[in-house]
């Protein structure tokens, strides 16, 4: 514990993609920045739930990993030099009378900040359990095996029967990606039509056809079977009751994540649905010297995508800057005329 503050220009809660992209627009702004995170490591969701998991929505990449995508955002970071305070959690947030914050963590640690941006994705996140009795006794069993709600790594699945629960973009992007090393892939969704990115589904419907991937619509999770204490079979029913039996060694169930945004509730923000209601634009959180950005963050017509987050980083360090420097004229740069400390990497 210690009573000794961090002077900083910029406090950024959550060092996930959105935070690692305003910590470097922050650098090129000329603000140091320092980042708070209560995971061990950087990432997010990214890093924590799926590194191995290819994303197909980031400007001028076909396809990237979760965990490639955060290493080039840490390697883009660094040019300006941030300070990461992992393994902990931001508790209080105290304006001070000259327009700065005063924030104290879990750890003690204290800082004295011009501006924060909440970039703290959906905040402590868990998975949500399907309602199957008995669910529980197959948890645990390690990768690939009982039941799992997250892919760290694809191999971990190789050779194995697979069922994958869900109709969202986890469960379609993991059948796409995991077709070429499992055993088998059925994926039960209660309706036919899938809530995922056109562009995925309409891969995974083409692994379909070629009889890689096997698509059970519209069916849900009814019952696990088992054989001395491991899966065998997924049963699934369909809206008549009708059951069937899936063979399976493991059931990858994505029915989303419970969130808890924690002592965010307490800084007299506006929250709606565990979301903190910004001005989309100058992403301001309804305090001065208070933004947010990133899953965290909501407005009308928002676009839940990490490009958005992006865009939406850079707006917060754009109005974290004016509100540091409210009577400097400061002229807008590119990247290509502002160039970064060491050039290009």
């Amino acid at each position: 514990m210690t009573n000794s503050q961090i002077k900083a220009d910029v406090v950024i809660i959550g060092a996930g993609p959105a935070g690692l992209f305003a910590a470097f627009q922050a650098g090129m702004l000329d603000l140091k920045c320092h980042l708070v995170d209560a995971l061990d490591s950087i990432g997010g969701q990214l890093s924590a739930l799926y590194p191995e998991k290819p994303i197909y929505d980031i400007p001028g990449y076909p396809e990237i990993l979760a965990g490639e995508l955060i290493s080039m955002l840490e390697a883009q970071a660094q040019s300006f030099g941030p300070t990461y305070h992992l393994g902990q959690q931001v508790e209080k947030l105290t304006p001070l009378s000259s327009g700065r914050w005063d924030i104290t963590t879990s750890k003690g640690t204290r800082f004295d900040a011009g501006a924060v941006i909440i970039a703290a994705g959906v905040g402590a996140f868990g998975p949500n359990r399907p309602p199957l009795e008995g669910i529980e006794q197959f948890e645990g069993k390690g990768p690939g095996l009982g039941v799992n709600y997250l892919v760290k790594k694809r191999e971990d699945f190789r050779d194995k029967r697979v069922v994958i629960a869900g109709g969202g973009d986890s469960a379609v992007d993991w059948a796409v990606a995991l077709a070429d090393v499992a055993k088998s892939i059925n994926v039960v969704h209660r309706r036919a039509k899938f809530r995922a990115q056109p562009e995925s589904v309409k891969k995974m419907e083409e692994l379909a056809k070629s009889g890689k991937v096997e698509i059970t619509v519209p069916f849900q999770l009814d019952s696990i079977k088992s054989e001395n204490g491991v899966i065998s079979h997924v049963c699934v029913a369909d809206l008549d009751g009708n059951v069937r039996e899936l063979e399976a060694d493991v059931l990858l169930a994505f029915f989303g994540l419970k969130q808890n945004i924690g002592p965010i509730a307490d800084w007299q923000l506006k929250i709606e649905n565990n979301h903190i209601a910004v001005d989309p634009a100058t992403m301001n959180a309804g305090r001065d010297g208070l933004f947010a950005a990133g899953d965290i963050a909501t407005y009308p017509g928002k676009l839940k995508l990490i490009l958005t987050g992006f865009g939406e980083a850079a707006r917060a360090a754009y109005s974290a800057r004016e509100h540091i420097y409210p009577n400097e004229d400061r002229h807008f740069e590119y990247s290509t005329s502002r160039g970064v400390p060491g050039g290009a990497k």
